[in-house]
């Protein structure tokens, strides 16, 4: 890897937070802390890709980089594209980080893990995991479950990701986080392509990379971090981030 660059896709259109981006979380917005936790990770240059003013306005005031996109993109996946070739039309940055608007707590060690399977060329996409531990999140769909084969202690090869239960039989379970890093060259490829069947089945945007024959590995880390959907996990962020007595 020669130099990675960290996007991250926000936008105001969220159903059961409203304008989560900008929940106030400490008296910082939501998008600022994601911005900090990534500039702790120390790997390069970090912006915000955005098509709301009010998020870009809320990122430059703290001091951090908005890129303005369309509108209509379907994923975040679509919307980095369009604020990396922006960004860098020369094609300098190799490796791109995709990291969640909504994970204001996410360590910035485990973003930092993530860039690390792309040492190897074969490796187009990583990703990272953790393993299940509450029994219910075993047989829930929210929760997206990977499944791989082990090339080294806490490094696995993508096969598959499922919303059912699956591998079958004893052993653990693995939780999906959905922090994407990317090849530069992989990531052209992947928004070029049109939704795949078993993407579309599952509702899994990352299916299309692996029924494309994309290599995707995945980083195990310890813990899932947590993401700010509903006003509960905004208080629960809040408690978190709060300052030490």
């Amino acid at each position: 890897m020669s130099d990675p660059i960290v996007l991250i896709p926000a936008r105001l259109a969220s159903t059961r937070l409203p304008d989560k981006p900008l929940a106030d979380i400490g008296g910082e917005p939501m998008i600022v802390h994601v911005m900090r936790r990534a500039e702790e990770a120390g790997i390069g240059p970090v912006a915000v890709a955005t098509d709301a003013p009010a998020i870009a306005e809320a990122v430059t005031r703290a001091g951090g980089r908005a890129v303005m996109t369309r509108p209509d993109h379907q994923s975040g996946s679509d919307r980095i594209h369009e604020a990396l070739e922006s960004l860098d039309p020369e094609g300098r940055h190799d490796i791109v980080v995709n990291v969640q608007g909504d994970l204001p707590t996410i360590d910035p060690r485990v973003i930092t893990a993530s860039t690390r399977p792309l040492v190897d060329p074969a490796v187009d996409i990583a990703t990272l995991a953790a393993v299940i531990t509450r029994e219910e999140e075993r047989t829930e769909p929210s929760v997206v479950k990977a499944i791989g084969s082990e090339i080294a202690p806490g490094h696995l090869r993508a096969l598959y990701f499922t919303r059912a239960t699956a591998p079958y039989g004893e052993g653990p379970l693995l939780h999906h986080i959905g922090l994407y890093t990317y090849r530069r060259a992989a990531l052209a490829r992947f928004v070029a392509l049109p939704p795949s069947p078993l993407e579309r089945r599952e509702r899994l945007e990352q299916l299309r990379a692996v029924e494309a024959g994309m290599r995707i590995d995945i980083v195990v880390v310890d813990d899932v971090p947590l993401g700010v959907d509903t006003p509960h996990d905004l208080e629960r962020a809040r408690a978190m981030l709060a300052p030490r007595r």
